[in-house]
């Protein structure tokens, strides 16, 4: 890009294996929207997952790799969807292990923050580029900013902890081998996701105070913002993994 300045291989690498998590997921997720198998609201909802946490992480490429900051018409592209991971993993879980689920009126409101981050994205698109090439993210906006990852952190906590609840409940219930490879391989689902979250929350919360209690930006050391990357990076490429022994042992899991 003009004047940017020469990277380290380690830059290109680490821009290599995020590239490589976003192509992994957008692959299984179009493998997950034509799966025969399995009930097909929750591949539909699998399939979501991947394409926007896909979508998400090649936002972060061109964060890291100052693309918008070169090329600011395209800043606030509607390719960020954290707030739709907790929701969109939810129901994926719940609808696989109770298929019969009919939705109701009330199940609306678990999609309100993802649809009014997405409005804010397109909205704030094609505004003048002279008018948001400065803008960042902002404390109090529950879209893009401070509050927003709280909502972010908070709410995939909480998600997991009720899809655990989901899976607990239906462990006891299960009495076909079918059903419980299939709860078994749910709960490794979400068990390992809950650890990588946990290392992710760190460097979340660790980047937040260093910045808003000491005034130190922890993304200027690449060490710090190389790891933090890979967090992110590292949640894509378990949920694409997943995707894939569902897909390959599809007759064994469902």
């Amino acid at each position: 890009m003009p004047g940017q300045e020469p990277h380290s291989i380690f830059f290109y690498l680490l821009l290599l294996m995020m590239a490589a998590g976003v192509l992994q997921c957008l692959g299984m997720s179009f493998l997950f929207f034509i799966k025969k198998s399995g009930d097909k609201r929750a591949n539909l909802f699998y399939g979501t997952l991947l394409v926007t946490i896909a979508l998400t992480l090649l936002d972060s490429i061109f964060v890291i790799s100052h693309f918008y900051k070169f090329y600011p018409a395209w800043k606030f592209m509607p390719i960020y969807y954290k707030l739709a991971f907790p929701p969109l993993l939810f129901y994926y879980v719940k609808l696989s292990l109770y298929p019969g689920y009919r939705f109701r009126w009330s199940d609306m409101k678990h999609f309100m923050l993802p649809v009014g981050q997405l409005i804010f994205f397109v909205v704030m698109f094609f505004m003048p580029v002279a008018y948001k090439a400065g803008l960042g993210r902002q404390p109090l906006n529950p879209f893009f900013g401070a509050a927003e990852q709280f909502l972010y952190l908070t709410t995939f906590f909480a998600y997991l902890y009720f899809a655990a609840r989901y899976i607990k409940h239906r462990r006891k219930t299960a009495t076909h081998p079918k059903e419980i490879r299939q709860v078994l391989y749910l709960r490794m689902l979400v068990q390992i996701l809950f650890v990588l979250f946990c290392i992710h929350t760190v460097f979340v919360v660790t980047d937040f105070v260093s910045y808003h209690l000491f005034n130190i930006n922890m993304q200027d050391a690449k060490l710090f913002a190389g790891l933090s990357a890979l967090s992110f990076a590292a949640l894509a490429f378990w949920l694409g993994t997943y995707g894939f022994q569902v897909w390959v042992w599809a007759k064994r899991v469902e």
